[in-house]
């Protein structure tokens, strides 16, 4: 009997791309009030400098990750040595611009009378920040208290841990094949693609269900549980 659902955060809850869409772009236009070098600069340079970089810093914190990418922005125009407060400008505006998705706030409401929830994540979309104060039961963070990213089994046994219950009883629901669907089977817990993209499932990928918005997630979790004969 399934008794708790965990949450990724980015793509999954939060709808993170306007949010970075419009930060970088308040970044661009302050480059571009402090140095005319910066006109020629644009929003789809400063967006590819984050996978510049993630590549060679994928197990880092999600923040030291965005910082190196607006070093690397920054350093189109001269502006490095300027970074903290650039950095400052992105979060400050990444965090007032991150929203739940439309379908999010409704299912959530929906689980919560039969199911505990919980919130992990390997960003840094502080649940608080991000339009989702006080909905889990429960919130752990990539890099707090030594926690390492998704997919490390540690991650997973953490959740375990913080729910209480046997991984049996945990579903995990994300839109990462790998982190939030792979990781959490092997760690003995239910994996939920939500897959809003309506993309292919990979060979050999078999999700314990698939939902393309959690508008339909209460019913895929009411088909896992056990029924009375």
């Amino acid at each position: 009997m399934l008794s708790v659902v965990v949450f990724d955060a980015d793509e999954t809850l939060i709808d993170l791309r306007p949010a970075v869409t419009g930060a970088l772009a308040a970044v661009l236009e302050e480059m571009r009030r402090r140095t005319p070098v910066a006109a020629g600069v644009t929003l789809a340079e400063v967006e590819s400098d984050w996978q510049a970089v993630f590549g060679s810093m994928t197990a880092a914190p999600v923040m030291e990750i965005r910082r190196a990418a607006l070093a690397r922005s920054l350093d189109r125009a001269g502006l490095v040595g300027q970074l903290d407060e650039f950095a400052e400008l992105f979060f400050t505006r990444r965090y007032a611009l991150s929203h739940p998705y439309p379908d999010a706030l409704p299912a959530l409401a929906a689980l919560r009378a039969d199911f505990t929830l919980g919130y992990a994540t390997n960003g840094n979309s502080r649940a608080e920040r991000c339009g989702l104060p006080g909905e889990f039961a429960f919130e752990l963070y990539a890099h707090e208290g030594g926690l390492p990213k998704k997919p490390d089994p540690a991650f997973y046994a953490a959740i375990v841990a913080a729910a209480g219950v046997p991984a049996e009883r945990i579903a995990y629901v994300g839109d990462s094949i790998s982190h939030d669907v792979l990781g959490p089977q092997q760690a003995g817990m239910r994996g939920i693609w939500l897959n809003r993209l309506g993309l292919p499932l990979p060979e050999g990928v078999r999700p314990d269900a698939e939902v393309g918005t959690l508008t339909d997630l209460p019913a895929a979790l009411r088909s896992l549980q056990p029924t009375n004969a």
